[in-house]
């Protein structure tokens, strides 16, 4: 009995979806103003645990911007996100994403310095990923009248995380060197622009081999991810690096260390060597931790070298440093005003075609940033990917060898 309860519970859960979705199309006439799009991630897991539904829209309360969401930023943080792989994640069901660019709707009360109609871009603790957002007023920022809403979603988490850690942590200055891993990404892309902005910087970047005609310009070496990278690095430079960007962690942590000229600074902002399936895997957590070397802090010590990490939204949302970001904010809009640095897009999808978009992140595919375009049309093929659920209220998974989504993967060239 209680499994025929469970099956009838799923089966009506799988008739509201399909309701809800038929009449989507005529919320806005039939008067109700007060719902939104926005992609829900029902449960930690694979990406059968994402779709698109209507909820409640969010009201700007005290000290708040209400935002018409353009376009949200993807991450690879959203990855670790949906599979439950980050520290103290919020319970799910929830809105993933962390950063949007859109026009103010409305604000809250004591909201100073925004008017209704302002483009902005903004972070927010979670709940990005949807055509409204509320979001307090310390977190928002006017955008640049040229800059597209793509390249606003681009903008914000990558550059500011790229300028921190280069000019804030390890200070940076002319005729140094920076290893960069994951150089064809959104980060990566954007500390090669930053460091090109001090005069006599060497980058090395690591990317995957396919990726080096699109970004070889960028760095002055670039090697293959799967070749013995610390040895070609110290044929150029024997020494070393002065500053090594690590976002894979795992085995690397050790390399970097060791790849570190005296007076150096390794710095680890992720750790994408923990996501190797579609969903968590403890033993890719297990390896990626027992494979990071146990740093000695006499070792440190006696090789003049400095260890750091950084995380750019426990920054902001738990240790209050809204202001220092604001004030390196506003140096990258001067960059980006004097035409030195451009955000990379490398592909807009649907909020429906948010799995294929994850699954190119998974992929290490993209080179640059991916967006969510709130009021792009998904491809026909895709459109009922993320809405459509099976009757036990499962996502139906694809078969294996299906590769129709590569084919109409909508790049921006």
């Amino acid at each position: 009995m209680a499994k025929e309860g469970a099956d009838m519970t799923e089966e009506t859960e799988y008739m509201i979806d399909k309701t809800v979705g038929k009449e989507a199309e005529n919320v806005e006439s039939s008067g109700n103003a007060k719902e939104m799009r926005a992609v829900i991630l029902a449960g930690f897991g694979g990406l059968n645990k994402l779709r698109v539904t209507r909820k409640p829209m969010p009201e700007p309360q005290n000290g708040e911007v209400k935002i018409r969401v353009k376009a949200c930023g993807l991450n690879f943080l959203d990855l670790m996100v949906r599979q439950g792989t980050i520290d103290n994640p919020p319970k799910p069901p929830l809105v993933p994403g962390f950063e949007c660019s859109g026009i103010v709707e409305s604000v809250g009360e004591n909201t100073k310095g925004f008017e209704i109609g302002d483009r902005v871009m903004a972070f927010v603790n979670y709940n990005a990923w949807a055509e409204v957002v509320c979001t307090p007023v310390d977190f928002v920022y006017k955008m640049p009248d040229e800059m597209t809403f793509a390249e606003a979603a681009a903008f914000s988490l990558n550059f500011v995380a790229a300028y921190m850690m280069l000019f804030e942590v390890a200070n940076l200055r002319e005729g140094m060197s920076v290893l960069v891993h994951s150089a064809g990404g959104g980060v990566g892309q954007a500390v090669a622009q930053l460091c090109s902005t001090v005069p006599n910087v060497t980058v090395f970047g690591i990317a995957s081999c396919f990726k080096h005609a699109a970004i070889r310009d960028s760095v002055t070496h670039l090697f293959d991810r799967n070749i013995d990278y610390i040895q070609e690095v110290k044929k150029i430079s024997p020494e070393g690096v002065d500053i090594l960007l690590d976002c894979l962690c795992g085995e690397n942590t050790g390399k970097g260390l060791n790849l570190l000229k005296p007076l150096g600074t390794y710095i680890l902002y992720g750790a994408s060597n923990m996501v190797t399936g579609e969903t968590k895997s403890f033993f890719s957590f297990a390896k990626s931790w027992w494979q990071v070397e146990k740093v000695n802090p006499i070792k440190l010590y006696e090789e003049n070298k400095v260890i750091a990490g950084f995380s750019l939204l426990n920054l902001l949302f738990k240790q209050g440093r809204c202001s220092l970001v604001r004030s390196v904010m506003d140096k990258l809009l001067c960059l980006y005003d004097q035409k030195k640095i451009k955000p990379v897009v490398d592909s807009l999808w649907a909020l429906e075609e948010v799995k294929e978009a994850m699954q190119r992140i998974h992929d290490r595919g993209n080179i640059g940033k991916l967006i969510l375009d709130v009021e792009k049309s998904p491809t026909p093929l895709m459109a009922s990917d993320s809405t459509e659920t099976s009757e036990a209220g499962e996502e139906e998974e694809e078969p294996e060898g299906d590769n129709d989504s590569k084919e109409r993967m909508p790049f921006i060239h």
